[in-house]
């Protein structure tokens, strides 16, 4: 399910401001794909990131969450784009895959990551053997998810309107 773009409430507890802050950004990506063409979802407009394309910026999003919820919180096996051999930035690499079938994906990337947050205290720690004494904490996972997919929705909204001419704020 897509969550609504709404900010939590000001009162709202330390994980009701986290997750409601990390759900309207994910909304957010879904809002600036919303009735793009499938040329347009596959048109690179910033010439030094030329991997970087609307449906691109959706399969590294689905990705992220995994890597960060999945992988460094939960300690399961590494796998997708990042960890195959092959070329860099893979997980951008979406020629062919449909805007539809991304979007997807990262919704139900989000859901498992959801019930991972719902699962764990902000103080918890992640569990990946690959990490040093000084593992990141939920709250930190949480914290940089917030602004990873801020960064990337801003990055949507430059390239939308680079697109199509479509604007609009949050």
């Amino acid at each position: 399910m897509i969550p609504d773009r709404v900010r939590p409430s000001y009162g709202a507890d330390e994980r009701t401001q986290l997750t409601g802050w990390l759900d309207m950004q994910r909304s957010v990506v879904h809002w600036k794909c919303e009735g793009l063409s499938a040329e347009g979802a596959h048109r690179a407009v910033l010439p030094g990131s030329p991997l970087m394309t609307m449906a691109g910026v959706v399969s590294h999003m689905r990705w992220v969450e995994h890597l960060w919820f999945e992988i460094v919180l939960m300690g399961r096996a590494e796998e997708g784009p990042r960890f195959e051999e092959g070329p860099e930035d893979a997980d951008m690499r979406v020629a062919g895959v449909s805007l539809d079938r991304l979007l997807s994906e990262y919704a139900q990337q989000c859901a498992v990551s959801d019930a991972i947050i719902a699962d764990h205290a902000l103080d918890d720690v992640a569990r990946r053997p690959s990490l040093s004494d000084a593992a990141p904490s939920l709250r930190w996972i949480l914290f940089h998810m917030i602004e990873e997919t801020a960064r990337h929705a801003g990055h949507m909204d430059a390239m939308r309107e680079l697109i199509d001419g479509g604007r609009g704020y949050y």
